[in-house]
């Protein structure tokens, strides 16, 4: 492979990278390797439209003064993810201001900042916020480019299919069929490409490759069941004065037991952790298992301080696919909430490594070659096939 071949397969590579982490986590609410910000509350540390570098709290949960977190807010703009300077830390809460703000976002009327609300931190370098300049102007365009296309097309087409996510994938899907298309009929080296392409197809493809994209399909598939229905559920409570028939009212002083059930979609067990994240918040079992397409429920009570008012109680959820004892869950979840991810992924990975070697037995992956124009014929495909 030549150098110019490399780089360019690195450059794309990356690009697939970014758009990746950033598509994943939109979808999940939190931002995954990359995030930026969209005002101007953080300069002159970043200007608006400028990305960083995200570390997920279950990666990274140690929060301190001067970190520059993400965060769920619930009174700032309306609420959502915001990211802001930790400049204090108290009894209730961490204390987050903008750098370029001239007051605390809790002076504005933002609660204090709770562990279970920090959903990543921004990475750091000798106490330097690592600045990905305009990823944030560049996502945004893009977004806003593809969507005045998509308005476009569907009006075009009288059809609202090419709206939304869904309309997205429909796009690229034709675009890489033109991109293909161009470069099979109208490319300057177009013949010397299909000749190579078809030596390719008489050699086959590794049988390396293909097992390591069916494990890397197994592991996404694996890690998303796993990650994307946990997370952090937040309880609104009211300290009252007197009892109330709403199970989130408490008299002061007192508790509720609420049920809290955790599905599972999925046709492989899992076992679940439901664990208390804030203060005046207890769950029996913090442990369950739950089956294939089954639920289970567990407690959850909510204390209520002895002085009136409203608090906020938190529980985080981790679940993982039960394709390991129960005790090895415990010990490993007991050390970080990921090392049994990382485990499961593993093994998933390796036992789909090992089967596919099993079943190829080293053999190349051959693909079958491009017909000539004289083998187009009905006639002749049917006496290929009965061969």
């Amino acid at each position: 492979m030549s150098v110019r071949r490399a780089l360019t397969l690195g450059a794309e590579a990356f690009v697939v990278l970014v758009v990746v982490a950033l598509l994943v986590g939109q979808v999940l609410g939190t931002p995954v390797l990359l995030g930026y910000v969209e005002t101007g509350s953080m300069e002159p540390t970043m200007e608006p439209g400028d990305g960083f570098v995200a570390i997920p709290t279950a990666i990274d949960g140690d929060v301190e003064v001067g970190d520059v977190v993400v965060f769920r807010a619930e009174e700032l703009q309306g609420g959502g993810l915001t990211t802001h300077r930790v400049v204090g830390e108290t009894e209730r809460g961490y204390v987050t201001q903008g750098d370029a703000n001239p007051f605390t976002d809790q002076d504005g009327g933002e609660p204090p900042v709770k562990d279970a609300q920090v959903v990543a931190k921004a990475l750091q370098v000798g106490g330097s916020v690592v600045v990905v300049p305009n990823l944030g102007t560049l996502v945004t365009g893009l977004q806003s480019a593809f969507a005045d296309v998509q308005r476009r097309l569907a009006a075009a087409t009288g059809t609202r299919a090419l709206l939304g996510t869904q309309g997205i994938a429909y796009l690229l899907l034709g675009l890489s069929a033109l991109l293909y298309v161009f470069d099979l009929f109208f490319a300057s080296d177009g013949r010397q490409r299909d000749r190579d392409r078809d030596r390719s197809r008489e050699q086959g493809i590794s049988p390396g490759v293909v097992v390591a994209a069916l494990a890397a399909v197994l592991v996404v598939a694996a890690t998303a069941a796993m990650v994307v229905p946990a997370g952090t559920q937040q309880f609104g409570v009211v300290s009252a004065e007197f009892a109330s028939e709403n199970p989130t009212v408490i008299e002061q002083g007192e508790s509720a037991t609420l049920p809290y059930s955790v599905p599972n979609a999925g046709l492989v067990p899992v076992v679940a952790y439901v664990q208390p994240a804030s203060e005046g918040v207890s769950v029996t079992p913090e442990r369950v298992r739950v089956a294939g397409r089954g639920e289970a429920t567990v407690d959850v009570t909510l204390s209520a301080p002895e002085q009136t008012g409203y608090y906020r109680r938190f529980v985080t959820e981790h679940r993982y696919l039960a394709v390991f004892p129960t005790s090895v869950l415990d010990s490993l979840h007991g050390v970080h909430p990921w090392l049994p991810i990382l485990l499961i992924d593993a093994a998933l990975a390796g036992g789909m490594a090992a089967l596919g070697l099993l079943v190829l037995g080293g053999r190349r992956v051959r693909m079958r070659e491009r017909e000539s124009r004289h083998d187009r014929s009905l006639w002749r495909r049917a006496l290929r096939y009965l061969r």
